[in-house]
């Protein structure tokens, strides 16, 4: 396997073990579909690691079961890895509002992040997944500078993955890695709606 080379090795006092292993902030953004596979990808490698893995979804609905969180949790609970925790915020949030005021849905999502505040205190997981985290940022329900502040802060090295679209400027300011996925063409242009084994 090749080596990758940075392009600059900043003159920081780390060694470079120390640069290679610290946490990450990751942004899977942009309006192109894949941000939550690709988040969902990087758990599996973390699971191969042996790390313990929580995933966090913040929008989509409580009721659809996409075929990563089965394979994920069936992985979590074979011993083979590290353990895998799954939590859904209510009955959804974007398109789904069929139960709930939109206050209702706003405390539910503060209530997640002080559970993943609770989590990264506690040094809970290694890689947190926090799946359409953007959307509460983006509507005003979880304030950015305290998601900015509580991840500059995380002790130990744990990783967080954020994924959705329209990612806060701030959040893109301080990740270490932002990546922004394009559509160039999509089955849903052509009047074609969701398919099993491929959006979920």
């Amino acid at each position: 396997m090749p080596q990758g080379r940075p392009a600059a090795v900043p003159d920081d006092g780390l060694t470079t073990r120390q640069r290679r292993t610290r946490p990450l902030v990751l942004v899977h953004t942009g309006p192109g579909k894949g941000k939550s596979t690709a988040a969902f990808g990087l758990a599996l490698r973390a699971w191969n690691q042996g790390w313990p893995v929580g995933v966090f979804q913040f929008v989509k609905s409580a009721k659809w079961r996409v075929g990563e969180e089965r394979a994920l949790m069936v992985l979590g609970e074979s011993g083979e890895g590290g353990t895998v925790v799954w939590h859904k915020m209510g009955e959804g949030w974007s398109w789904i509002k069929k139960q709930g005021t939109e206050e209702d849905h706003a405390a539910d999502a503060r209530e997640g992040w002080e559970q993943i505040k609770r989590d990264l205190s506690a040094e809970a997981y290694r890689l947190y997944v926090l799946d359409e985290f953007t959307y509460p940022l983006k509507w005003g329900w979880i304030d950015v500078e305290d998601v900015v502040a509580t991840l500059a802060q995380r002790p130990g090295t744990q990783h967080v993955v954020i994924t959705g679209r329209d990612a806060h400027p701030r959040l893109l300011e301080t990740a270490d890695l932002v990546t922004e996925m394009t559509k160039v063409r999509h089955p849903m242009d052509a009047g074609q709606k969701g398919q099993r084994g491929i959006e979920w």
